[in-house]
């Protein structure tokens, strides 16, 4: 049975030079407001598979990309999963958890994603673009991505890599789901300049738009974001779906936002020990974007 105060260990590579972002901050402070209501250990990902049997949960934030310690990471999913250790966000999830995959089976079903392929046959099936965007499967944090012309595209060596048409988007948006629930939005007006977000108001048409692809996705407990960009005829277009350890930009919202997403974090948290039933909390909102 879960001890009065649930023990969480709490897994971050604090050191992680991420672009941009600074991970140890907002690791620390999410700790600190998690602290008030649960015992908190920090512990580095590969860590994490010696030491989670003696907590209630194991919560997996700002870890850094998995393929730069892969072996380590499977042996944490099979022991957890053997064991039956509750992981945050759930093992369960089917976005970038399990590699880019999904980007395949979501263009194949119609959903409104880049269109993706990954083999030269299929070449065809991608409209017509200056250049086009190769990245592997299992890449992350932009590592090996690269753009080539369409006269490439035939010699690529297909297997472990997707294609994509290089989309000259007007601006890229991010929701920031707890559970199902849409916590707030954040975009960078420009595109070059991907990290410097502002607050977003999504629209009605936003918010379904991002909860098909939570809803499509397999996690009832754990935080994830749907990264979008804006299309030139308008529409928005799922870039990734972030549900294994998505950077949050905490730091950018106004404290009622973020107190706001840090109590339903610790709802979720609380739901997934097994001390509640969680409950749809509305979101705090920011404020018009431009």
């Amino acid at each position: 049975m879960p001890s009065a105060r649930p023990r969480i260990l709490y897994v971050s590579d604090l050191a992680y030079p991420a672009k941009g972002r600074r991970y140890c901050d907002e690791d620390i402070a999410l700790t600190s407001g998690l602290r008030e209501e649960f015992d908190i250990a920090v512990c580095h990902p590969l860590d994490a598979a010696a030491l989670m049997s003696v907590f209630d949960a194991v919560v997996v934030r700002n870890s850094g990309p998995v393929l730069h310690y892969q072996a380590a990471y499977d042996a944490f999913r099979e022991q957890a999963l053997a064991d039956g250790v509750r992981v945050y966000n759930q093992l369960s999830g089917k976005g970038d958890m399990t590699g880019k995959g999904y980007l395949l089976e979501l263009t194949a079903a119609g959903f409104p994603v880049i269109p993706t392929v990954d083999s030269a046959r299929d070449l065809d099936l991608l409209p017509e673009a200056h250049t086009y965007a190769v990245k592997p499967k299992q890449g992350a944090d932009s590592i090996g991505l690269e753009f080539v012309p369409r006269e490439r595209l035939a010699g690529l060596p297909f297997g472990d890599i997707l294609v994509q048409p290089r989309i000259d988007f007007r601006y890229e948006v991010s929701f920031y789901f707890v559970d199902r629930t849409l916590q707030y939005a954040l975009y960078a007006p420009d595109p070059e300049r991907r990290w410097a977000l502002e607050p977003y108001e999504p629209t009605p048409g936003d918010r379904e738009f991002a909860q098909r692809f939570v809803d499509w996705n397999d996690i009832a407990y754990g935080i994830q974001r749907v990264d979008a960009c804006r299309a030139p005829g308008g529409e928005l277009l799922l870039v990734e779906l972030e549900d294994l350890n998505p950077y949050l930009s905490l730091d950018l919202l106004s404290p009622e936002v973020r107190d706001a997403f840090v109590s339903r974090m610790k709802t979720s948290l609380r739901a997934l020990i097994g001390q509640e039933t969680v409950r749809a909390v509305p979101p705090v909102r920011q404020g018009d974007h431009p």
